[in-house]
């Protein structure tokens, strides 16, 4: 179908070595590079200078935390932090003769890439049935329609309401607001594909689904794990405090399929060793992993040390903090001793020297951290794996003291700020309660569609109306087609958006783009300065003030997108007070404090410098579970059964990407370049396959009797475990099967996906 996925352009592929160190002075010339091709080099600095400042405005890329004192004055910042505010603050603009002269057959003809680089979208556009091109619409006219459709259905459960990880705690909270007086908990977001797992298992387990440790617990540390991250990509502000736990003395124990350069060395371009080129080494043991082999790994560790534990009782776990603080322990350690520890070793893919290795860098240490992200929770037993790290943390009693703890890595800016918002389709009753009791209206209890159960009820037609606050819908989700032909049966597909993207080319009958600030746009409402709130992955809430002047004067803020639309939904039937809080978000956030837990005093202790800590029980020895304890969990290994032919795929980022926005076609550090469609794979599985590096060929995966292809990857031999490979998202989220989920958490298994290759029947 047209617009569905990306075209099969082959650009010039060239390979180089992988990078052994990350950042440096490349990434000063990348970030720059970036900035100047989409701004002038004045507005570039003025944005530059106030990234990340207490003053400032939060970047819209990771939700790494920024120092709780001193931060740099010139570059609190990375590379793709920079890339990211150049994607946003860009001064190109797409207005009505933009669309005018680009049908939507033209725009689905692009690759992501190309969609992103045109520009910011200037005016609210409509997409009438039957059209060709989106026309301009005014703001009125835009919420009208989209009010009188919501108001035609025979339930609002037939609405489907979409949030992205950047959407502001102000913005989330009204959102969320807005969709419960409505009558529906459809709240999908995010974090339903990335980060579910991680809340799911922490709050059986500890009783938030939170990480628990701050920043400066890194320069405490003794042991560091990294599991399933790429930081030096994903998240490179971590590798200062990563080169700050290794000048302290911490170890730093790597867990991942690839060696990531980020987490080999780094050169930081902010003192003078960076400068002139004397890195950082940052990993002391890399376990290279098979994909999903995390929990054969994590209990092969454990076993090892039960073995010492047991030569001389309390000298390797924390007996009184396991008897005071845990449950569950016996029953774990009795699971534990009949495990086999060949086999762990065989199903992690790890040598048994590394694994013990790892196991002796563990033994007399108790202040150890847990960071992890998607390469542990997009898999069918990442809750179980999620907590088997867990384990490993209670046995050492490494969570609720300094130096320590759980350190799930979030991929955007304020998602976990969204769902502490309220952005949940399971919303727990204090929430209810509280909506209830300020706002005078019973908010509905039934739980609602998360991203999964939403496309499903969208391809059946059970929901009809399609309304996303940011984000790109169809690139993030699974099963491409699937989605698309779910997206299309809709009757209205609404995007709150900055930029153009797949998702308002694949469209409902109706399609309309209301477009919106964004984080580096300076916010004024009745000559007053706005400023909005952020979340980070450690539980700061902090704020965010833009400082440009908006591309164009007919965008919006979330906040006031979401009052207006209330308005004209509602009427004069609402008793909340829509219109003043578009006037000051002053006003929303002293509402916040009536009704979310651990914000009182909010207007005044968000605009100390650096803002404030929320409460968490994990992070100072509470568990605030059923039983009070923090509780151990027993769960088996899971292998994947292959065919001969067939392998494991995961999903992963290139360096000039964050989630789906696409900043260029390189992948530096892996020394990719010039190129998106390509499958990295272990020379011996290409070798067994009959083919070769360099060779064009079309992955398949057959999932519950569907056959789903992607066409045109060049091969690249690469440094991966045999039976893995990766390739790019969102090219090969077609082969994620839609009913391939995690358990408990319903998140897309995007990082394994059994596929088999063949060579293409499309050419070079």
């Amino acid at each position: 179908m047209q617009g569905d996925q990306n075209p099969v352009i082959f650009t010039g592929l060239k390979l180089s070595k992988p990078k052994t160190v990350a950042a440096g002075i490349p990434a000063v010339l990348s970030s720059m590079k970036h900035i100047l091709e989409e701004m002038n080099a004045f507005r570039g600095i003025q944005a530059l200078l106030k990234l990340n400042q207490k003053k400032g405005f939060d970047c819209p890329g990771c939700a790494w935390p920024d120092p709780d004192d001193e931060r740099s004055p010139i570059a609190e910042y990375c590379e793709n932090g920079a890339k990211a505010v150049a994607e946003e603050a860009t001064t190109k603009k797409l207005t009505a003769e933009f669309f005018a002269a680009n049908s939507i057959a033209d725009l689905g003809n692009l690759t992501d890439y190309e969609i992103g680089k045109k520009g910011r979208v200037a005016q609210p556009m409509y997409l009438a049935p039957g059209d060709t091109h989106y026309r301009p619409i005014s703001w009125a006219n835009a919420y009208e329609r989209i009010a009188g459709k919501l108001r035609s259905l025979a339930s609002p459960d037939e609405a489907v309401f979409y949030t992205s990880g950047r959407t502001s705690n102000e913005a989330a909270f009204l959102y969320q607001l807005l969709v419960r007086e409505y009558g529906t908990n459809n709240l999908p977001d995010c974090s339903n594909m990335c980060h579910e797992s991680s809340g799911v298992a922490l709050g059986e387990a500890v009783g938030i689904g939170k990480g628990s440790v701050k920043l400066e617990d890194f320069y405490e540390a003794e042991v560091i794990i990294i599991l399933g991250q790429n930081p030096g990509t994903n998240h490179p502000r971590m590798l200062t405090a990563l080169q700050k736990a290794k000048i302290n003395g911490a170890k730093i124990i790597a867990v991942n399929p690839l060696p990531e350069t980020g987490l080999l060395g780094f050169n930081n371009p902010q003192t003078f060793k960076g400068i002139v080129n004397i890195e950082t080494h940052l990993t002391d043991i890399f376990l290279q992993v098979k994909i999903n082999g995390d929990m054969a790994l994590l209990k092969a560790i454990t076993l090892l040390l039960l073995e010492e534990e047991d030569k001389q009782p309390g000298s390797v776990f924390d007996q009184s903090f396991i008897a005071e603080k845990t449950a569950g322990v016996n029953e774990y350690l009795t699971h534990l001793r009949t495990q086999n520890f060949d086999q762990l070793v065989a199903e992690s893919g790890v040598a048994a020297e590394k694994i013990r290795e790892a196991a002796q860098a563990l033994l007399h240490k108790n202040k150890i951290i847990a960071c992890w992200a998607m390469g542990l929770t997009q898999h069918k037993n990442a809750v179980d794996t999620i907590r088997e790290v867990v384990n490993l943390l209670l046995l050492k009693g490494s969570i609720g003291k300094p130096g320590a703890g759980t350190c799930p890595v979030r991929g955007h800016s304020n998602v976990q700020g969204d769902r502490t918002m309220g952005i949940f389709e399971q919303p727990p009753a204090i929430l209810l309660k509280n909506i209830r009791e300020v706002y005078g209206f019973q908010p509905p209890e039934k739980h609602g569609y998360d991203v999964v159960h939403a496309i499903h009820a969208m391809h059946r037609k059970a929901a009809k109306v399609f309304i996303a606050m940011g984000g790109n819908f169809l690139s993030a989700t699974p099963d491409t087609e699937y989605t698309a032909r779910a997206l299309r049966n809709c009757e209205l597909t609404v995007h709150v958006s900055t930029k153009l993207n797949r998702s308002h080319i694949v469209h409902g009958q109706e399609a309309i783009i209301l477009p919106t600030l964004g984080r580096s746009d300076r916010d004024i409402i009745n000559g007053e300065h706005q400023f909005v709130t952020c979340e980070n992955s450690m539980g700061v809430i902090q704020m965010s003030k833009g400082n440009l002047h908006p591309v164009s004067d007919d965008l919006r803020s979330e906040p006031v997108i979401i009052c207006e639309l209330a308005q004209a939904l509602f009427g004069g039937k609402s008793n909340t007070p829509w219109q003043h809080y578009a006037s000051h978000y002053d006003y929303i956030r002293n509402d916040i404090e009536k009704v979310i837990p651990g914000f009182n005093k909010y207007n005044e202790r968000v605009r100390h410098p650096g803002g404030f800590y929320l409460p968490n029980g994990s992070r100072i020895g509470q568990f605030n579970t059923d039983n009070g304890k923090a509780n151990f969990n027993v769960a088996d290994t899971v292998t994947t059964p292959l065919q001969p032919g067939e392998v494991m795929m995961m999903t992963i980022r290139s360096h000039d990407q964050f989630n789906t926005t696409i900043y260029g076609l390189d992948d530096r550090y892996r020394g990719i370049y010039h190129e998106r469609r390509v499958i990295l794979m272990n020379e011996k599985d290409i070798n067994s396959i009959g083919i070769k590096a360099g060779d064009v060929v079309d992955l398949f995966n057959t999932f519950e009797g569907i056959e789903r292809v992607a066409q045109g990857f060049i091969v690249i031999a690469y440094d991966i475990p045999e039976s893995c490979t990766a390739t790019y998202f969102p090219e090969t989220n077609v082969l994620v099967p839609v009913n391939s989920v995690a358990d408990k958490s319903n998140t897309p298994t995007s990082k394994l996906v059994v596929i088999s290759i063949k060579p293409s029947t499309i050419k070079r």
